[in-house]
């Protein structure tokens, strides 16, 4: 027998796991367009990208909605993810 998928993030949801709750402010938070932010999953499916760019820095290219769409390198590539807030974060320069 063949063993049975659960899911593209069976076993991925352990190392997404965040330690406190997502308040409002996660939810609506603002960012310019141009900042460097940082990509951090949570375990939230709206607006969340592939768990491989977890970790990936980016940089804010244009808001689309309340998601913004973020370019990350990947590779010699650029990507343009459209990624919800929750799942952004502030880098300081």
């Amino acid at each position: 027998m063949v063993k049975r998928s659960r899911g593209g993030l069976s076993g991925r949801t352990k190392n997404l796991r965040i330690r406190r709750k997502l308040t409002v402010s996660d939810r609506v938070r603002e960012f310019k367009v141009g900042n460097p932010v940082l990509v951090s999953v949570k375990p939230r499916i709206e607006g969340m990208p592939a768990p491989r760019y977890h970790g990936k820095y980016g940089k804010i290219v244009e808001k689309q909605g309340s998601a913004y769409i973020v370019e990350v390198k990947d590779g010699k590539s650029k990507k343009r993810l459209v990624i919800s807030p929750i799942h952004l974060q502030e880098v300081k320069q």
